[in-house]
């Protein structure tokens, strides 16, 4: 005869107390590091349009020199996506462009040029957080003379 062998698994899942245990470390863990993640976003907006004024910046000097200069105020940063027909003549155009697409601030809002610019040759710059001229913190301006 044959010997049948029970085994006798034992299934055990987390008491009650154990899983408490868990969700309290985790909201510990939160309470410590959401706020530091929160403080962050701010810095990393900032330097998101820091990276996209360089970009736009490295455009406009292409831009120049195949132009012999930088589009105008009224050109806009349009001038490194289509060819300006209003304004001083863009016969070094480069075709396709010299940007895909035109990025926005990583508020949402469009990116500003001034040429001649107040703080440079060419000027390229964002409003910050708030969209307003000025500001101080995540609302300062954040241009092409920062970088």
């Amino acid at each position: 005869m044959q010997k049948v062998l029970h085994r006798t698994k034992r299934s055990r899942g987390f008491t009650l107390i154990e899983i408490m245990v868990v969700v309290v470390i985790m909201g510990v863990l939160a309470a410590l590091v959401v706020p530091k993640l929160l403080s962050r976003t701010g810095e990393s907006k900032i330097a998101a349009a820091k990276v996209d004024i360089s970009t736009i910046m490295q455009a406009l000097k292409l831009y120049k020199l195949d132009n012999q200069r930088f589009p105008t105020t009224e050109q806009g940063l349009q001038a490194l996506i289509t060819k300006p027909t209003a304004g001083p003549a863009a016969n070094g155009w480069k075709e396709g462009g010299y940007l895909e697409k035109m990025p926005k601030d990583p508020w949402g809002n469009p990116y500003q040029m001034l040429s001649p610019g107040v703080k440079g040759e060419v000027d390229v710059f964002s409003y910050g957080a708030d969209g307003q001229p000025g500001g101080t913190g995540d609302d300062a301006d954040i241009g092409s003379w920062d970088i």
